[in-house]
């Protein structure tokens, strides 16, 4: 890591603004001999998410305003995540913390496994959840190989342990640097019922991997 040791948040207290740098540069960074041309697809511009006149550089629009009467649910554990724009329908695991007290990553054996953090918000709560997963392994692509062509207005359907689907729209689709990645725009809460999904992306070198992170920002639109 080149992140400086004193810019790191207090360990098991918030570790939502280390993942891009911690976690998710352990995700699978192996492009299986392919040249890098041919890695995965990258958000265009177009899919970013607006930003209203009169905000600083950086700082995100306020996400579009929910249905009215939408539900509000309780605390639950993922069971599954379709993204059906780009064919994923893969199981999701509980992830912890590691032994340095960061959010942990799912196995990279498995190409079509995706992560919650257990400790985290659950989707369909206020604020913003968040699942992770691998854009690819030492054998191709992974269960996140097409997160960055997804776009405006596609849906996510969240399957809970509860038995309980949280559906939402994506309203942007961004990828930034890990070395400066925005940890409070990403993970900030908007009082609203928020999605993030998160995969490496941006640049690749075969000495330090994927150079950033493809993100996904997502608003409950309805549940069933």
């Amino acid at each position: 890591m080149t992140e400086d040791e004193s810019e790191r948040p207090p360990r098991r207290r918030s570790p939502w603004g280390a993942i891009a740098l911690v976690m998710l540069s352990g995700l699978a960074m192996m492009r299986n001999g392919a040249s890098v041309d041919d890695g995965p697809p990258q958000p265009a511009a177009a899919a970013a998410v607006s930003v209203q006149s009169g905000q600083q550089p950086g700082q995100a629009a306020e996400p579009p305003a929910p249905p009215p009467g939408l539900e509000l649910l309780e605390h639950s554990s993922v069971q599954r995540i379709r993204i059906p724009a780009i064919k994923v329908d893969a199981p999701v695991m509980t992830v912890g913390l590691d032994a340095q007290g960061y959010i942990d990553a799912p196995p990279p054996q498995d190409p079509n496994l995706a992560g919650w953090y257990l400790n985290g918000i659950s989707p369909g709560q206020s604020g913003s959840a968040v699942l992770v997963g691998h854009v690819d392994n030492a054998q191709g692509p992974a269960v996140f190989y097409g997160l960055g062509s997804v776009q405006k207005g596609n849906h996510i359907e969240v399957e809970r342990y509860d038995g309980r689907t949280a559906v939402f729209e994506v309203y942007g689709v961004e990828v930034f640097s890990k070395e400066t990645f925005p940890g409070a725009r990403v993970y900030g809460d908007t009082g609203q019922q928020e999605l993030r999904v998160i995969t490496c992306g941006g640049g690749y070198s075969k000495a330090k991997g994927y150079d950033g992170n493809v993100v996904v920002f997502a608003r409950m639109v309805a549940t069933r």
